[in-house]
This record gives C-alpha cells, structure tokens and sequence, in this order.
C-alpha cells in the first residue's frame, strides 16, 4: 500500500478520498469540499494497491474489472472524476508514464496498435461493434446514436441531445434534393435515415460491421427507402464513384494516423468539385499523444483520437480547404453521463447478457471517457471541408437558419 499512499498523497489535494485497505487499515486523503461527496474504497486484494500504482492507466481499470476493490461510497464515476478533477488538463494534468524509456516504449506500442490495414481495420470494429444488439439498446438512444449528442441544453435528455446533432451535422453539410451522399462509418443507419428524411437526398453508408449492416438494412426496407439509403460492408478505401456530400461521425478514431492522408486522399476524390464533407471525431487537445492502454487493449484495440494540428496536416495536404472548425468541449461528458446511468439501470440486463466482469469493464469504459471530457484532455471536433472555397455562403448565417428549421421537423 505504501506506494500507491505516495501516489493519491501527491494526487489528491481535494477530496475526500477514503481507501481502506484489505486488513482494514484506514487512509484519508484531500481536503473535503462541501461540493463533491466523498469516496470510500475498499480493497479486497492486498497486492491491487501496489499493482495500480505502478502502472495506473491500466492496473485501476484491471482491478476493477477484477473485483479487487469495491467502492462503499460513490462509484466508479467519481472516483474517476475526483482523481482527474485533482489534476485537470488545463492546469498540466496528466497520468503519461515518466521517463524517456517508458514514454517510448508506450508510443511503440500504441503506433503499431494503429496500423489499421484493411483486414486488422475490419477485426477491431468487430471487437466492438459486433457486440450483442441488445447492450447498446440498453444504453444508447432510440436512433443507436453512438457518438457525441448536442446540448441546446444540457438539461435536455438524451433523444433530444441526439436529434439536436443530427440537425447541427445536416446544416453544415448545406444540403439539397436529390444529392447522393457518402456516409462513412454508418452506425446502425440512422444518421443516412435521418439525412435521407429531411433533405430529399440519396445516401449510401458504409460499415465493416456485420451486425451494423444487418440492422441498418433491415431500418432501411422497413422505412420503405432501400432504393435510395443503401448500405454496404465495405472499407472507405474501396468506394468508387462521386458523391455530393460526405459525412463521417465517430469513425476517424479508428483511421489512425499513418492513414490519415489516404483518408482525406480517397475523401477528397469522391466528393464532387462543389462537393461538402463533414467531419465528426473525438480529438485531443494541445498535441499528439498516444491511446490509453486500457482503452486500446479492451475496448477500441486500433483507436486514436487525433489532436487537431494532425487532422489538419493531413487534409491540407491534399488541398482540401477547412471551412468550418467546431471544438465540442463539454457535450461528450454530458453524452456519457447518460449512457452511464442507463447502463447502471441495466445491470441486471447486462450481466445477464454477458457477466459482472463484463458489466464493470463498462461501467469503467464509460465512466473513464466521461472524466476525460471533463477534465481531462479529449474533445470533439466538427470541421467542414470544401474543395471549392465559394461553394457555400460567405458567412455562417446560414447555418444557423438551417440548423433552427431542421430542428422544427424533430421537435418533439
């Protein structure tokens, strides 16, 4: 335990964080704030304290995971937020390994984790996407939105949050009839659906998710416009034709960033000269840095959340002109707050599905993400792209009447 006392006595300024060790033995750290409530930890294992301060970005999740410490006050939540909240990144937070060796060797294996060739590219959506239909019913909205929902307000619940993205993404993509649309990384269908629905466009939507695709087409024959939303099990880098609009929403995080430039290489010659892409990722603030380990080993093995400086350098690259950049700061949080306490409703549901094991795993996912775009340094990014730098409106007006009309059309 004493080295782990060492870590949370440098961390924990405010708190107030209780651990209790295996043989019961008390420890108090932080100054109480009438604002947070405390956290109390108790540890079943004597060896997980130990082995969580050696290596905390991946032993805490591990433990966790494993049930060696259960929380007797709070949750997984707060003592995520409470840890990162002690160092936020505005104030030069951060839990990077110290040491050249070990920062090298991290950024080795995170660079090699991101060699997302086509057939590694279609494996690790599979690690996630291809999980039972029934979890992301159970936490997601209605529409299976899987990405960043838009707070008007953030009062606003979850299925108004998810409609108020579709309506902000739609109007920076300056739509009109019969416009054939490339949707890459469709989901589950439902933004190609909404697009389709609204604008009087054709789209065609692309995922390398077997089960995605299933339920996508089924939406689409169901909705009566499988002619004009289609889908496709294909990689981005194998589409052929040209396409009026593109948009692509929480899929750029699995690119990576050696095939970044083939990314907007491939976008760029499929989008008609008075073509508009729409670009929706989560991003890091300040520079490059590399993927959590326990994120890249359970949950998106591949992953990467590019700063905006790489973005950037691989669309300029293939002259493809940024008209429009967006930084998302806190609606990712609010978004994973309440996939969260959907998930802790399901419990019963999700161990069911899969096991106790598997439920912490993403309780923490979710609750690890949601202190990220609190406190720590993630982001979301919208950037509109143009080839053509007098294709849209000189000033941004419109998107904003665009944006309030097709809100109307949703508005519960």
């Amino acid at each position: 335990m004493w080295l782990l006392d060492k870590f949370l006595r440098r961390l924990v300024q405010t708190g107030p964080l209780v651990i209790i060790e295996a043989k019961g033995t008390r420890h108090e750290y932080g100054v109480p704030d009438p604002k947070r409530r405390p956290v109390v930890v108790r540890f079943l294992d004597a060896s997980a304290p130990n082995a969580i301060a050696r290596n905390p970005r991946l032993g805490l999740g591990e433990a966790y995971m494993e049930g060696r410490f259960v929380i007797e006050e709070g949750d997984i939540r707060a003592l995520l937020d409470l840890a990162r909240a002690n160092r936020p990144w505005e104030r030069g937070g951060g839990t990077r390994a110290k040491g050249l060796v070990r920062r090298g060797a991290a950024q080795l294996v995170g660079g090699l984790d991101r060699l997302n060739w086509q057939r590694r590219s279609r494996r690790n959506v599979a690690h996630h996407y291809d999980l039972s239909d029934r979890l992301y019913d159970l936490f997601l909205d209605s529409d299976r939105q899987y990405s960043c929902a838009y707070f008007n307000d953030p009062a606003n619940g979850l299925e108004q949050a998810q409609a108020d993205k579709k309506a902000h993404i739609a109007a920076k993509l300056y739509l009109s009839p019969g416009q054939r649309v490339l949707d890459i990384g469709c989901g589950w269908g439902g933004t190609a659906l909404y697009l389709n629905r609204v604008a009087d466009v054709d789209v065609l939507g692309i995922t390398l998710s077997e089960e995605q695709l299933k339920v996508a087409r089924t939406r689409a024959a169901e909705a009566g416009v499988a002619e004009r939303v289609k889908f496709e099990l294909i990689d981005y880098r194998q589409v052929e034709g040209r396409f009026d609009r593109i948009v692509s929403i929480g899929m750029f995080e699995h690119v990576g960033p050696r095939h970044y430039r083939t990314f907007f290489r491939k976008c760029r010659s499929l989008l008609t000269p008075e073509g508009v892409m729409l670009l929706h990722t989560i991003g890091r603030l300040g520079k490059p840095g590399v993927t959590d380990p326990w994120t890249a080993k359970y949950i998106f093995p591949g992953g990467y959340n590019p700063a905006l400086s790489e973005i950037v350098e691989a669309s300029q690259s293939v002259k493809l002109i940024a008209a429009d950049v967006e930084t998302l700061r806190l609606h990712y949080a609010h978004t994973l707050d309440l996939w969260y306490d959907r998930a802790v409703a399901a419990r019963t549901e999700i161990e069911t599905l899969y096991d106790a094991r598997f439920y912490r795993m993403w309780l923490f996912y979710l609750a690890g993400a949601s202190s990220a775009f609190r406190y720590g340094g993630l982001c979301n990014y919208q950037i509109q792209y143009i080839r053509d730098r007098s294709v849209l409106p000189i000033t941004r007006d419109y998107l904003q009447s665009e944006e309030a009309r097709l809100r109307s059309l949703s508005a519960p």
